[in-house]
């Protein structure tokens, strides 16, 4: 099980990053952050005019199924190696 403290200590840290990462690892923090925290996406997929809105709900949502322990140990790992490239 993904530890809870490390999940909410990576959320911090990712706060810390000096340099912003590419909207792919941007679209992965989101959607495993969703996932890890709310589980399945949820909701109306956001309209044509709302790209960044739709693109976020596109990356959650292909994370259907996936644990919240997994979606936790995933963004986790994620932070960790941007803490490595991005300070």
């Amino acid at each position: 099980m993904a530890d809870t403290a490390r999940f909410e200590q990576a959320q911090k840290d990712v706060k810390t990053l000096n340099k912003k990462p590419g909207n792919d690892d941007l679209l992965f923090l989101y959607s495993h952050y969703k996932q890890g925290s709310e589980g399945d996406v949820s909701g109306k997929r956001p309209g044509m005019l709302d790209m960044v809105g739709r693109a976020k709900y596109d990356a959650w949502a292909k994370l259907k199924g996936m644990s919240k322990d997994d979606a936790r140990s995933r963004y986790i790992d994620k932070v960790e190696s941007l803490l490595k490239t991005h300070k």
